[in-house]
């Protein structure tokens, strides 16, 4: 079942892959290119809260997530940042970083903040069939 911060996110439609207590997702405002949302499914709205299983599954979930991406496009950093100031569940939006100009789909992407913290106010927001163009393909690099 969805929680709320996955259905803020998008949810279904913006899955890139399921796990057991956690799911990827397209993140819609990509502050870079490649930009996800890694929600824990559980009910947990502080990271002490999430049971055992999921901390266990959690290292499995990441090492997919960079070599997934990397795949994808390769990154120089990657960034999990877990905000949680607005949407309620344990979540990170997942970050990889770019020294340089990248392009996707005939969109530009620049990493603003590059090469300090992330800038999360500068976001490409894509259409929703290139964000659904954006998911597929980082789809298709997914490994596990």
């Amino acid at each position: 079942m969805a929680n709320e911060t996955m259905r803020k996110f998008g949810f279904p439609d913006s899955l890139v892959r399921d796990y057991g207590h956690w799911c990827v997702l397209i993140r819609p405002a990509q502050a870079t290119l490649g930009a996800l949302v890694l929600v824990c499914k559980d009910e947990a709205r502080a990271f002490s809260e999430i049971p055992q299983p999921a901390f266990t599954e959690l290292a499995q979930v990441t090492r997919d997530v960079e070599t997934s991406l990397t795949r994808f496009r390769p990154f120089d950093k990657i960034n999990y940042l877990m905000l949680m100031m607005v949407d309620p569940d344990v979540h990170f939006h997942v970050l990889p970083r770019y020294s340089t100009l990248q392009h996707f789909d005939g969109v530009e992407f620049v990493d603003s903040g590059w090469p300090g913290p992330p800038d999360l106010a500068t976001s490409v927001k894509l259409d929703g069939p290139a964000l659904s163009r954006l998911r597929d393909a980082i789809g298709e690099c997914w490994s596990g």
